[in-house]
């Protein structure tokens, strides 16, 4: 369904965003899972990235839909400038939008997709809400876990998956790609009742 696209659009139809932190080192962090399914998506249909909106940024097509990947470069906190840029550029409405972000109130794996909603005291989804006055924006949230007993929960997320659990991880991301697809062909709502039962 996925198609490369060489050149940038002028138009997009939808832009689907993957939270984290730029650098390597935050690479293979908790917090980076939304950044780890956007290059999923890129690595598995060829799609190059270029900076451009305080992001890295790539396109394809999904179902005749022009589709821009997004990892925005703000670091976490700031997110929300980065996509406030995009939706004003291209005349975008907050509904044409599909947040990825990590969430350690799902056990490890767990995907959930949400409308609309408060941020859950996640700091990306926070500063997008802010950014564009609304928190009717889809999100699909990949579960971390929650950090162990005396663990602070900055430190928990900003650690990196540990080595085992990696190859459970790449099939996670199979699912994340899957239930873009079906945001974005069939809509929010008939993908919740696909993925959250």
């Amino acid at each position: 369904m996925f198609r490369f696209c060489r050149k940038g659009f002028n138009k997009v139809d939808k832009v689907v965003i993957g939270l984290g932190n730029p650098g390597r080192e935050y690479a293979l962090n908790r917090h980076n899972v939304g950044f780890l399914a956007i290059e999923h998506i890129a690595t598995k249909f060829n799609v190059n990235f270029r900076s451009k909106f305080q992001s890295q940024i790539g396109e394809c097509e999904i179902a005749s839909l022009k589709i821009m990947l997004v990892k925005p470069q703000t670091f976490m906190n700031l997110s929300g400038r980065a996509v406030r840029e995009i939706l004003d550029w291209y005349k975008l409405q907050p509904d044409d939008i599909v947040i990825i972000h990590d969430d350690m109130d799902l056990p490890f794996g767990k995907i959930r997709l949400r409308a609309q909603g408060s941020p859950g005291g996640h700091n990306g989804i926070k500063s997008i809400i802010h950014e564009i006055s609304t928190a009717n924006f889809s999100r699909i949230k990949i579960g971390v876990g929650r950090p162990p007993d005396g663990w602070d929960a900055a430190d928990y997320v900003l650690g990196n998956f540990p080595a085992a659990v990696l190859p459970e991880l790449n099939s996670i991301l199979e699912t994340v790609v899957e239930s873009v697809q079906d945001v974005l062909v069939n809509g929010i709502k008939t993908a919740m009742n696909k993925y959250n039962s």
